[in-house]
């Protein structure tokens, strides 16, 4: 009975955070799969929206901000709003620039976060990070299958949300304004719609996703440091947007948990090859492993697994003229 508690408690934990995974991929699906802005910089919203809602909650500690002791909810709306408003004030600066300019200083940005949050302790907590996130339903935390099954229902009722609600937008006229830019900008200029401001617009919410997926991660582990936000999580998530089809949110939320659980499965495979002196630099070859996974998928399914659908990109060349 033990073990099954055990198995329920680990399942719970891994599923709510490859949901958290997905709410980032929802957002940078708006913003490559819809829009066509190639963001490397994903980390660093996440980051960004984590920050904000593990030093917005927690309890007061001596060498940092923070103690302010808000909800947690009031935290999540928070990082959303930080997270948006970078996202906002970064696209306003770059969104003029193309493909791989852009990719540049969207990296650019998250490494400058990275390194404020690991340098700048009385802001950050440095390296030690941010410890003594509130949890939500911590009075259940001592039962951890219990526990863990209400935080993943929680999680689980934020992604239909965000699902329902982004399903609903691209297939708007905002949506497909999105489209059409991301296709041809000049025909979307043409028809009267402004590129700059519809690219702006969706590069900002993309960016909220993030800081709210950043937020959900720090409640639930209840720690957070700078590690948690470099390049590698900017690298997973769009791996799991490639392996799940870009330009379909149902297909990236299927390209997080195949991607998470590759993730889990070659860290136990790590862990049973080689001895404990070793694992440090053999988790190198995960991703290695997650490379091999990705080149194999371009290869064989180009638009991924549950590529845009057919229904939706006729739209493309057709935005609305009101």
């Amino acid at each position: 009975m033990h073990d099954f508690s055990g198995i329920i408690a680990y399942g719970s934990v891994f599923l709510t955070l490859v949901l958290i995974n997905g709410i980032t991929c929802l957002g940078l699906n708006l913003q490559w799969g819809q829009t066509g802005l190639f963001n490397v910089g994903v980390a660093g919203f996440v980051g960004i929206g984590a920050y904000t809602s593990a030093l917005l909650t927690s309890a007061p500690a001596d060498g940092r901000l923070g103690g302010y002791g808000w909800p947690i909810a009031a935290g999540c709306l928070a990082a959303m709003l930080s997270s948006g408003a970078a996202s906002a004030l970064v696209g306003a600066a770059t969104l003029r620039l193309r493909s791989d300019y852009l990719a540049i200083t969207t990296f650019g940005v998250a490494v400058t976060v990275e390194l404020v949050l690991r340098n700048a302790e009385h802001l950050t907590g440095g390296s030690f990070g941010v410890s003594f996130i509130p949890r939500p339903f911590a009075a259940l935390a001592e039962r951890p299958a219990l526990f863990g099954t209400v935080n993943l229902f929680l999680v689980a009722g934020i992604v239909v949300v965000v699902y329902l609600a982004l399903e609903r937008l691209v297939r708007s006229p905002w949506g497909r304004v999105l489209r059409a830019v991301r296709e041809d900008e000049r025909a979307a200029e043409a028809l009267g719609k402004s590129a700059a401001r519809f690219r702006l617009q969706a590069f900002a919410i993309g960016g909220a996703l993030m800081g709210l997926a950043g937020a959900l991660e720090a409640h639930l582990i209840g720690f957070i440091a700078p590690d948690n936000f470099d390049s590698a999580l900017t690298f997973q998530i769009w791996t799991m947007l490639i392996i799940g089809g870009s330009g379909n949110n149902l297909g990236v939320l299927l390209g997080a948990f195949l991607v998470s659980t590759f993730w889990s499965i070659t860290g136990l495979g790590v862990g049973a090859l080689f001895p404990p002196e070793d694992q440090a630099r053999a988790a190198a070859l995960r991703i290695v492993a997650i490379g091999v996974l990705l080149a194999a998928t371009i290869v064989m399914r180009p638009r991924g697994l549950l590529g845009e659908r057919l229904s939706v990109s006729r739209h493309v060349a057709a935005p609305d003229k009101r």
